[in-house]
């Protein structure tokens, strides 16, 4: 017989943890690719403060990396590439960069979605600012997806598995769907939860191609055949393997760490 060994509450979840949910089943059975990197983002970060130490503003380091996303991504937009049925393979011109950006609900803070469209063609600057333009904005009540959208993945059971499977063909017959509200490719950050700490984001992204923003911590480096402090970041990068090779993802990495190592675009920004 079982013995009863404690209480517990039974609350609602969220509409945002159900929509969640359900928009993480869409692409299907997808088989992913995880790269875990170790990127020295020293002097992008020292830029960042003396920045802000000398005229007060707090530039986006999330800008920053979907700044150097989106340039590796313009050298070979192959990673972006999005399967059209099951024997073509559709290539965006633009690389649009999903971000969760956090506001302002009422008196809470919520997360919503953005798409930085066209960032291969943008400046630091101006990605920075649009960032700090929806931060500032209150947070819409579609969390930045269109209506038909939100009210499709908050459909009971089991009509939202229905729905799910038909918004999923649609997908593969016209890519656009998912990429005209989700972006071709996505930046998630994590960081928060490990700071100070060395820890890997493993997240199944919705895009081809996303990179999951770990946690930023002091590390020994060896900078000109000298050990000095140096601040990690540590980066996870997410291929759909459907879509992309080793080798050519390979290079793309190499390419991204680059950039980010370089501290690419801050000064022009």
């Amino acid at each position: 017989m079982r013995k009863k060994i404690g209480g517990y509450q039974v609350v609602d979840l969220s509409p945002a943890r159900r929509m969640m949910i359900n928009m993480l089943d869409l692409p299907g059975p997808t088989h992913l690719m995880y790269g875990l990197l170790e990127v020295d983002v020293t002097a992008a970060r020292q830029f960042i403060e003396e920045h802000r130490a000398r005229t007060g503003e707090t530039l986006s380091f999330t800008g920053f990396l979907t700044l150097c996303l989106a340039r590796a991504v313009n050298e070979d937009k192959t990673v972006q590439a999005y399967l059209k049925g099951r024997k073509q393979l559709a290539l965006p011109d633009d690389v649009d960069v999903g971000l969760m950006i956090e506001g302002k609900m009422a008196d809470k803070r919520a997360l919503m979605g953005h798409v930085v469209r066209g960032a291969n063609r943008k400046t630091y600057r101006e990605i920075h600012e649009e960032i700090r333009s929806v931060q500032a904005q209150p947070v819409p009540q579609g969390r930045g997806m269109p209506g038909w959208f939100r009210s499709a993945m908050l459909l009971p059971w089991p009509l939202s598995r229905l729905v799910k499977a038909l918004v999923g063909m649609a997908v593969q017959r016209d890519p656009t769907i998912v990429t005209s509200m989700g972006g071709t490719v996505g930046v998630t950050a994590i960081g928060m939860f490990g700071e100070g700490h060395s820890g890997w984001g493993i997240f199944p992204v919705t895009q081809v191609l996303g990179l999951v923003v770990g946690s930023i911590a002091w590390k020994p480096g060896v900078v000109e055949g000298r050990i000095e402090p140096r601040e990690i970041l540590h980066l996870t990068v997410v291929f759909d393997h459907d879509v992309i090779d080793g080798a050519p993802a390979a290079r793309f990495t190499r390419r991204l760490v680059e950039l980010i190592e370089a501290g690419y675009g801050l000064e022009q920004g």
